[in-house]
């Protein structure tokens, strides 16, 4: 494996994107490739049979494109599928799940709300995380529908807005003081929910936190790319149109069957 390698990325759609956004900052150097598998979307309402499936096929195409590491941008896939993944290739896996501790460790009501998907807030290791923290309230809610909302580029939809007043609401009657975005195409929504929560409660996300580690583990494998004319591609599998739309534009998007 070459430092000139690049970092590969998939998530179940356009929501990772959010993740890439953090990485591309942070590691301006490093050649990505993002594979947006919009066509199975969302993975949330999947079985784990399923989503194992399907991160394996995701990572076989990134390893065809020579990825010297792959960030599991898409909580679902990670919290059900990145045990296996490490058990079945030979290349670093950075994964992505809701950023509890910090909502724990913080939180001043002892109460913090999670919005992720069922698949995400069903799997076992999502449970196992949780009971690190025993006196923590913990709300969890399945955002249902929000992820096909994105999808179709519908963020400030009425639509949408119905959904998450319906879904947040009911959080904060519970006297939370954290939100955490449990699922990666949520950052997307940030404008939206600050519009519905209370001011004093602050929104968490993994974006950053993934991108650290990532730079930590490339940094350990001696793996960092120095040269400065770094190539940014992006791969979908179904409507190209809105993640164009996420990207401003600003990148090539490549329609591709896989």
């Amino acid at each position: 494996m070459t430092n000139s390698a690049p970092i590969g990325l998939f998530d179940s759609g356009i929501g990772g994107t959010s993740i890439w956004r953090e990485i591309h900052t942070l590691l301006p150097n490093e050649d990505t490739i993002y594979l947006a598998d919009s066509k199975n979307a969302p993975y949330g309402q999947k079985s784990k049979e399923e989503i194992i499936a399907l991160s394996k096929k995701n990572t076989e195409f990134l390893l065809n494109q020579n990825a010297k590491l792959i960030v599991v941008a898409c909580n679902t896939a990670t919290t059900n599928a990145i045990k296996e993944l490490r058990a079945s290739y030979d290349v670093p896996f950075i994964g992505i799940e809701p950023a509890i501790k910090p909502a724990a460790n913080n939180s001043e009501t002892h109460t913090i709300g999670i919005l992720a998907t069922k698949g995400t807030l069903s799997s076992e290791l999502f449970n196992q995380n949780v009971l690190n923290y025993p006196n923590t309230k913990i709300v969890e809610q399945v955002g249902y529908g929000l992820v096909q909302l994105i999808e179709e580029g519908k963020m400030t939809s009425k639509e949408m807005t119905f959904l998450l007043k319906s879904y947040l609401e009911p959080m904060v009657e519970a006297n939370i003081d954290y939100l955490v975005l449990g699922c990666s195409h949520y950052p997307y929504l940030i404008p939206q929910i600050k519009k519905i929560l209370p001011k004093h409660i602050r929104i968490i996300d993994s974006g950053e936190a993934v991108a650290r580690q990532t730079k930590n583990i490339l940094s350990e494998k001696d793996l960092l790319n120095e040269q400065k004319n770094s190539n940014q591609i992006f791969y979908t599998n179904f409507n190209p149109t809105v993640l164009k739309s996420i990207l401003k534009n600003k990148y090539s998007v490549i329609e591709k069957d896989f």
